[in-house]
């Protein structure tokens, strides 16, 4: 049967008898300041990708838009029924476009303030928003708690509008 290795003792004693531990290794202080700066990589890259991802389908929405001469003819051979349908494919396209500009928009707010420091912040109580939340929506601006109670305000609204 082999030897076991002795364990060390990390310990110290000091005047009185007692223990305490040794100060950390150079290189735990390390991963410890390296944690915050692998987070700020991670998040930094998922909000790219989503960017990335976003202006791809942007560009796929546009490259499948109809040319005006197109849509000349389009319409000249249509009845009423079916420009209708046209018409509002066309707006939910621009609806769509717009959402995806607005998002976009929002991850590079997002990428700025991860440039500055101020990333994860909650907007509203200045608390920092959970990390599961900034990856499921990368440029979430408040906390869940502020977040619902802002949803709960603004429900509260429109049905005092509707009476």
């Amino acid at each position: 049967m082999a030897a076991r290795p002795e364990k060390k003792d990390t310990k110290t004693t000091v005047p009185g008898g007692t223990k305490k531990a040794a100060p950390a290794s150079a290189t735990s202080r390390k991963s410890a300041k390296a944690q915050p700066e692998d987070r700020h990589v991670a998040l930094k890259e998922i909000l790219l990708a989503k960017r990335e991802a976003l202006i791809q389908e942007i560009k796929q929405q546009l490259g499948q838009s109809v040319t005006e001469e197109q849509q000349r003819r389009l319409e000249a051979a249509m009845d009423s029924g079916d420009q209708a349908l046209v018409d509002l494919d066309r707006e939910m396209g621009i609806s769509l476009q717009e959402m995806r500009n607005r998002e976009r928009q929002l991850i590079d707010d997002a990428l700025d303030s991860l440039d500055e420091g101020t990333y994860g912040v909650c907007a509203e109580c200045g608390g920092e928003i959970n990390e599961k939340r900034l990856q499921a929506l990368p440029f979430a601006r408040l906390c869940v708690e502020c977040k619902s109670k802002r949803e709960l305000m603004e429900k509260i609204e429109r049905s005092e509008q509707r009476q």
